[in-house]
């Protein structure tokens, strides 16, 4: 690890130890390590090739009109049952119990952070080990549908969506704001695996109003000028050397 690294990674520890409320903010990245691809790496879903585009294919008027293709690209493409949480996780769900972080927020949908540990798990996004039918609201969990052949149906024969987000849907507003406040309320926010490039969600962080904001992302992100300390390096390993997980 280079010296400029080890010197950022140790004022986060420091800063970390001063703190009583820290928020965690995380994207896709938070989940990369876990082997699940980030939507706009190079080798991200984003550039995979498809007969549609994947923002085409994970929209609401296309599930609506097609559901048979919407599924056989969300079962094969982002559905991952066997990731197991990274040292992200599992450092934030160690500063959750030591009574220093009151919030995770996360764009993510892969429920890693709960597989973890983390108790308050804010999924602006959603989560794929929800499911409901459209028709009654029965629930079912992520192995119904891995197990279902096709589009998932209900006992009911209404047909099973997943709770997740699509576009052209609205984030939920109960999760949004108790995110706000969350963030309002932190003495130190944590934003990681995100380059802060989609709305309403990177709009989050203009709720923040202390002293600690930190930036941890493998890239340079639109925000970087915004912050108190920005990290590039892989979020596993410079929040479990922080933690020390």
């Amino acid at each position: 690890m280079e010296e400029n690294l080890e010197k950022k990674i140790e004022l986060l520890k420091q800063w970390m130890e001063q703190s009583g409320s820290i928020v965690f903010f995380g994207g896709a990245g938070v989940s990369t390590e876990s082997g699940i691809p980030d939507f706009r790496s190079v080798d991200g879903l984003y550039n995979q090739t498809y007969k549609y585009p994947p923002e085409t294919i994970i929209s609401h008027s296309f599930y609506v009109r097609n559901p048979q293709e919407f599924y056989r690209f969300y079962k094969d493409r982002m559905l991952f049952p066997d990731a197991k949480p990274n040292r992200a996780h599992l450092a934030l769900a160690k500063l959750e119990q030591e009574g220093k972080l009151t919030a995770v927020i996360t764009q993510n949908i892969d429920g890693l952070h709960q597989a973890a540990g983390s108790k308050e798990v804010l999924e602006l996004h959603g989560s794929v080990h929800r499911n409901y039918c459209t028709r009654c609201g029965q629930f079912y969990d992520l192995d119904y549908v891995l197990k279902s052949e096709g589009v998932p149906r209900c006992s009911c024969g209404g047909t099973i969506k997943p709770d997740v987000v699509l576009y052209e849907e609205g984030l939920d507003n109960r999760i949004l704001q108790k995110s706000v406040n969350a963030i309002r309320n932190a003495d130190m926010l944590i934003v990681g695996g995100t380059s802060l490039v989609v709305y309403p969600a990177a709009g989050l962080i203009d709720y923040y109003q202390g002293k600690r904001l930190v930036l941890i992302n493998k890239d340079k992100t639109a925000r970087d000028s915004m912050a108190d300390l920005v990290i590039n390096g892989k979020i596993g390993e410079v929040l479990g050397a922080a933690v020390g997980v």
